[in-house]
């Protein structure tokens, strides 16, 4: 008897997860990283130079964690790239950063889908270590005082992107 109460208490538990995955879109609608500080930090762009965290002088930013070998990443990207090249994003500056990665691996991805944004080269994953991050695709959406506004876990659509640019756009 033990036994069957144990697997209709799972079975409830398991439809739960699912209804609430369903109706939140799978994702969680809170992130104990909104509302910190975002640790500033300069690294060498895969086009050569290097790039620094522009919301550390006060400009909103986007940061697009990416890598080569990310299915996801490498889905969403195109989506991306079409959404910016047709949209405006204000005085938001988007960045991206490639994670623990092969710079030349890299290299061929951000040309493959003609990346028109800096993307800095993180191999050590030290970037998204700093914000918490353990897969990828992630973006996280940093306002011009540097504090964490938003972060999309997994692949962004186009319409959240816009609506999480338009909320840090100063």
């Amino acid at each position: 008897m033990m036994f069957v109460s144990l697997g209709i208490g799972t079975a409830v538990a398991v439809a739960l997860i699912v209804v609430v995955s369903l109706l939140t879109g799978g994702r969680s609608s809170a992130n104990a990283l909104v509302g910190t500080e975002a640790r500033a930090f300069t690294l060498p762009t895969l086009s050569g130079g290097s790039v620094s965290a522009p919301y550390a002088t006060g400009r909103p930013t986007v940061l697009v964690f990416m890598a080569s070998y990310c299915a996801p990443c490498r889905a969403e990207l195109p989506h991306l790239v079409s959404y910016l090249r047709d949209h405006s994003t204000g005085s938001v500056r988007v960045i991206g950063v490639d994670t623990s990665d092969q710079r030349p691996a890299a290299l061929a991805f951000v040309h493959h889908d003609a990346v028109p944004f800096p993307v800095a080269f993180d191999p050590n994953s030290t970037v998204a270590t700093s914000f918490q991050l353990v897969a990828i695709p992630d973006t996280v959406f940093v306002n011009a005082q540097g504090k964490v506004a938003n972060v999309v876990i997994g692949k962004i659509t186009p319409q959240e992107f816009a609506s999480d640019v338009a909320a840090i756009n100063g």
